[in-house]
């Protein structure tokens, strides 16, 4: 139930992240304005994305990562409602940036949400099959507006892109618990967690809990627990890798249609190789997701982010043929949308539960500023007249940096002690016996 919430969650995530998308050409055309004025309006989500992250994190680790997610979902599906009643470009602007407040602070603690819920042996695959909701939510985006904006006009879009997350709202406060580390750690009610648990496994009565977890910093913020020299190395990793690994991928979703004309294709064939690019992302992500519960996710992640850098490379040197080139970028996305998805599943196995939400956070913030440079990066390139090999060459480095930070992040983790990627353990007593409980056992086992 909760893996169905979260990616729900997320699904209505990448909706209304793309949704501006879509009704963009029936602004122009009724609000009689010019492409380059929606510019704005398209980074202020991508803004608002990145301050919503950087502020729901902590907030999530100081009262609660359901509280949050309720609030985020009802900030986004709300501002969404409102923007189906905007008149003027500035006013769409402003409710886009107040909407991606909302998309910014949902997806992190999604999941913070599912990994601390996930059973150790398939965390990862389950976080990352969460992230599959995203493309699914933005595609199905694509097919509804396609039939809702000639029927009903393009606020209809808005309108069921902020009905539908205010409907998720609703279902959560009576449908999704509280994380459980969560609540052990924070010391809150026996009661409260033993009723979480006994859904998972039954448990004897008047059992009590505590979250016995390696690399836990004493008497510090959530802030404070990933800036502390423990986990300092392994922020910096993550953050840069995340950052890196979105300049890229912004610069070739952007950019890419246009890059692929200036070889002599044609609109439609430019058209169908860009496509290539996310189209096995879902496939990626459930790969790479499957090989981190069983091999070092570090160099799982560290690899698909190199073998990226390779495959970009080589759509430079692949302009003599359209097939190969189509299946250099296929592959090129593949494994990037899996290598990319799968940094929320790295950074929650890496910090503690007192930090979890603020590290996942924060490291998806901060790489929303990559997405934006990505973004703009492209204009510098196009500007200098660069051949189509020259610019695709370069376009491969930040992937083998981010390959090379994502492998060093196993270096932070050594630093800091034993691996976070171990699942914390509750440790039950009760008068008469101990008990042992990992989330995603079928029952407990007395020691």
């Amino acid at each position: 139930m909760i893996l169905v919430l979260c990616f729900v969650t997320v699904a209505m995530d990448g909706f209304d992240t793309a949704i501006i998308g879509f009704i963009a050409s029936d602004l122009v055309q009724e609000w009689g304005v010019q492409k380059s004025d929606l510019g704005p309006v398209m980074s202020a989500a991508l803004v608002g994305l990145a301050f919503g992250a950087l502020t729901a994190g902590p907030m999530a680790d100081r009262i609660g990562r359901k509280k949050v997610l309720v609030l985020s979902i009802l900030v986004f599906g709300g501002f969404s409602l409102i923007t189906a009643f905007a008149t003027s470009l500035t006013q769409l602007t402003i409710l886009r940036f107040l909407t991606g407040l909302g998309l910014g602070a949902a997806m992190p603690n999604a999941a913070t949400l599912m990994s601390e819920y996930a059973p150790e042996r398939r965390r990862a695959l389950l976080v990352n099959l969460m992230f599959v909701g995203f493309p699914i939510g933005s595609s199905m985006g694509g097919f509804i507006s396609a039939w809702m904006i000639p029927h009903y006009g393009w606020q209809s879009v808005l309108i069921l892109g902020g009905v539908m997350p205010l409907a998720l709202a609703v279902a959560l406060i009576f449908l999704l618990p509280e994380s459980a580390r969560y609540l052990a750690v924070k010391n809150k009610s026996q009661q409260q967690i033993s009723g979480i648990l006994r859904r998972i496994a039954p448990l004897p009565e008047n059992t009590q809990f505590v979250l016995q977890e390696a690399g836990q910093v004493k008497d510090q913020s959530a802030l404070g627990v990933i800036f502390s020299p423990r986990y300092l190395v392994g922020t910096i990793m993550l953050c840069l890798t995340y950052f890196m690994g979105l300049l890229i991928f912004y610069l070739l979703t952007s950019w890419l249609p246009l890059l692929i004309r200036e070889t002599g294709a044609t609109l439609s064939q430019a058209s169908v190789i860009t496509a290539l690019f996310p189209l096995g992302g879902g496939i990626g992500v459930l790969v790479l997701g499957a090989l981190m519960d069983k091999i070092n996710p570090n160099k799982v992640v560290a690899v698909g982010y190199l073998l990226t850098g390779v495959f970009v490379c080589l759509v430079g040197f692949s302009t003599d043929s359209l097939v190969l080139m189509g299946v250099m970028v296929f592959i090129a996305g593949t494994i990037m949308n899996g290598a990319q998805s799968s940094m929320p599943a790295l950074a929650a196995g890496f910090y503690p539960t007192q930090g979890r939400a603020t590290g996942v956070a924060w490291m998806l913030g901060l790489g929303r500023f990559g997405g934006i440079l990505g973004a703009f990066s492209g204009a510098f390139l196009m500007q200098a007249e660069l051949s189509f090999k020259t610019i695709f060459a370069p376009a491969g480095d930040p992937c083998g940096t981010v390959g090379h930070c994502a492998d060093d992040q196993v270096c932070g983790q050594q630093t800091s002690g034993k691996s976070r990627l171990t699942t914390p353990q509750f440790l039950c007593r009760n008068p008469r016996k101990k008990y042992e409980f990992s989330p995603g056992r079928t029952a407990a086992g007395a020691k």
